[in-house]
């Protein structure tokens, strides 16, 4: 900040040395160095405060970006609810119009018993014949 050199330094000891005199010298020093210590803790306490309100201001802004975020992402799941609860609906309509316009339900098939035909019985035992899908896999 200042640009003093030791030359510089030196001349302002000696300067202070004839000005304030060596019995008073020891003290003004003493003095100065403390005075320096108070302002250079001075200097770093508004540095500390200054980062802070920084560090402040930066996490209220991340907040608000989360928050946007959150607000975002909450809609956008409403949304998607909403257009799977429509679809949901219009499926239930769909399958009430179909449930009134179907064909009345053909009745309940019975079993032959096994003894009268003991060919078809044979028949139903055997395993399908294999198919071009079948041979594909192996």
């Amino acid at each position: 900040m200042f640009d003093i050199g030791f030359s510089e330094m030196v001349v302002i000891a000696v300067v202070a040395l004839i000005v304030i005199g060596p019995e008073r010298l020891p003290k003004v020093a003493r003095t100065l160095g403390h005075l320096w210590g108070r302002g250079q803790r001075y200097v770093n306490g508004v540095k500390a405060d200054i980062a802070r309100d920084m560090a402040i201001d930066e996490f209220r802004q991340l907040q608000q970006q989360v928050q946007q975020e959150a607000d975002n992402a909450g809609r956008a799941v409403k949304q998607v609810m909403q257009a799977a609860d429509e679809q949901v609906q219009q499926l239930n309509e769909a399958v009430a119009k179909s449930a009134h316009t179907a064909a009345p339900t053909p009745p309940p098939i019975t079993p032959q018993p096994a003894a009268a035909a003991p060919e078809q019985a044979q028949l139903e035992l055997q395993p399908p014949p294999p198919t071009e899908k079948d041979s594909a896999n192996r």
